[in-house]
C-alpha cells in the first residue's frame, strides 16, 4: 500500500456494507474490522483520511413516495462503532459530494477521519458516472481502494474515481492486498491435496468456479441445494428438493469432466429432509437419491458428514464457498457446523484454509470459528469472480496507467 501520505488527504473506498438490525445496530462488524489496519496505517503515516462506502441498495428499496430511505441506509449508523475501533472522533458529511463534504474534506487535518454518506444515494455510483467520480476525487490527493467486497463492480467510487489520480497516487489497501494474496495461494500454489467445498442453492451460481476448480483441485465436495441438481442428473429421486432442470445436462458434463481429470467429486450420500421449508418442519434422514415426494433435502446427513470430515482432515489446502444446508434454521445447520469445525481442525494441523465470502462467512462466524481458519474473505461475489479467473474492475483500475486531469481541482 502507498506509504508517502504525510500531510495528504487520502480518499479510501472501504466496504462498510454491514448488516443492521431493526434498531439500526450493527449485527456483524467483520467488514469494518477488516478495514481498520489500512485506516490506522494511513493515520500513523500522517494522513487525513476520507472514507466512502455504500450500504445496502437504497435505490432499489425506495419509500412509498419514491424517495430514498436515508434513515435506513445511512452510514451514520456505523460512525460511533468506527470511532471506538479507531479511538478517533469521526466526522460525518451527510452526502458524499455536496458542499458540506467538500468543506469538511478541505478542513480535515492529519490524524482526522471524515466519513462520507452512502455513495449509493446517487444514481451515478452504479453507472460509474464520471462527474460524480470527479467530485469524489477532488476531495483528496491520494486514492486507496480497500473495498474487496465491491471490487467486482465498475462503480464511480471503485473504478472511475481512480482515473483522476496519477498511478503513483493510487493503490490497493492492506485488506485488498491480503484478499488477492490469499486467493492466489489457493489458485497458483496450493499444497496438496487441494479440496474445494462448495455449497449454496444453485449450480448456475457456481458453474465457472467448478470448471476452474476442475483444472487444479484434487477433490470437490458438494452440499446445499445445488447438490440435488447433480443427484437428479445421475438419475436419483430428489422429491421436492431444489433443482435446476435447465442445468441437468451441464451437471452431467461437469461430473464427466471431473472423472476425466481424476478429480474426486463428492455428493452427499444422505440428507436431512424436511416436509416444508421451515425452521419447525418435520424431519427425517434418507439416502440423497431416494427422497420421497413431499420432502426436500435441507442439510447433509450423518454419512455425508462423516465422509466429508474425513476428506477435509486429509487436505492441505481448503477453499470453502457456500453453506452445506439451510444453516439459518438450527434443525438443518448440523452439516455446515461440523464442516466448519473440520475446516478449523484442518487449519490447526497445518492446512491453508480460505473461507470464500458470502454465506460461508456468516456460517463460520455463527459457528464461532472465524479466528481458527487461515483467511476469511469479505467479498462474496468478488471472491467468486476472482477465483473464476476474472480480472476485477476495482483492481484493474488501480493497476491501469490511465489518468484524467480533474477539472475540479485547482
Amino acid at each position: 500500500m502507498i506509504s508517502n501520505v504525510a500531510a495528504k488527504k487520502v480518499l479510501v473506498r472501504v466496504d462498510f456494507n454491514v448488516p443492521l438490525d431493526s434498531q439500526r445496530v450493527i449485527t456483524d462488524d467483520t467488514r469494518i474490522l477488516k478495514a481498520i489496519p489500512t485506516i490506522k496505517q494511513l493515520l500513523d503515516n500522517g494522513a487525513a483520511v476520507i472514507l466512502m462506502s455504500h450500504l445496502g441498495r437504497p435505490l432499489k428499496k425506495l419509500n412509498d413516495d419514491g424517495s430514498i430511505n436515508k434513515e435506513k441506509f445511512s452510514l451514520r449508523h456505523v460512525k460511533s462503532h468506527l470511532g471506538k475501533l479507531l479511538n478517533v472522533d469521526i466526522q460525518f458529511a451527510d452526502d458524499c459530494i455536496n458542499d458540506e463534504a467538500i468543506l469538511k474534506a478541505r478542513d480535515l487535518k492529519p490524524g482526522e477521519v471524515l466519513l462520507l454518506e452512502n455513495t449509493r444515494f446517487h444514481q451515478g455510483e452504479k453507472s460509474g458516472d464520471i462527474d460524480m467520480a470527479a467530485k469524489l476525487a477532488s476531495l483528496a490527493d491520494v486514492y486507496v481502494n480497500d473495498a474487496f467486497g465491491a471490487a467486482h463492480r465498475a462503480h464511480a467510487s471503485t473504478v472511475t474515481v481512480a482515473k483522476f489520480f496519477k498511478p503513483a497516487n493510487r493503490s490497493l489497501g492492506l485488506l485488498m492486498e491480503n484478499e488477492i494474496a490469499s486467493a492466489k495461494k489457493v489458485l497458483n500454489s496450493p499444497k496438496r491435496p487441494c479440496t474445494a467445498i462448495l455449497g449454496g442453492a444453485k449450480v448456475s451460481d457456481k458453474i465457472q468456479l467448478i470448471e476452474k476448480l476442475l483444472d487444479f483441485a484434487n477433490k470437490i465436495i458438494i452440499g446445499g441445494g445445488m447438490s440435488y441438481t447433480f443427484i437428479k442428473a445421475q438419475g436419483g429421486d430428489i422429491g421436492d428438493s431444489l433443482v435446476e432442470e435447465d442445468y441437468l445436462d451441464l451437471a452431467k458434463e461437469l461430473l464427466q469432466k471431473a472423472k476425466n481429470n481424476n478429480v474426486d467429486f463428492f455428493l452427499p450420500e444422505d440428507s436431512v429432509l424436511a416436509d416444508s421449508f421451515s425452521a419447525t418442519a418435520n424431519s427425517k434422514i434418507t439416502a440423497s437419491n431416494e427422497i420421497p415426494n413431499g420432502w426436500m433435502g435441507l442439510d447433509i446427513g450423518p454419512k455425508a458428514i462423516e465422509e466429508y470430515t474425513k476428506e477435509i482432515l486429509a487436505s492441505q489446502t481448503i477453499l470453502w464457498n457456500g453453506p452445506l444446508g439451510v444453516f439459518e434454521f438450527d434443525a438443518f445447520a448440523n452439516g455446515t457446523n461440523i464442516v466448519a469445525q473440520a475446516v478449523a481442525q484442518a487449519t490447526s494441523k497445518g492446512a491453508y484454509t480460505l473461507i470464500g465470502g458470502g454465506d460461508s462467512v456468516a456460517a463460520i462466524n455463527k459457528a464461532g470459528l472465524a479466528d481458527q481458519v487461515s483467511f476469511v474473505s469479505t467479498g462474496g461475489g468478488a471472491m467468486l469472480e476472482f477465483l473464476e479467473g476474472k480480472k476485477l474492475p476495482g483492481i484493474k483500475a488501480i493497476e491501469s496507467q490511465e489518468y484524467i486531469e480533474n477539472p475540479l481541482k485547482t
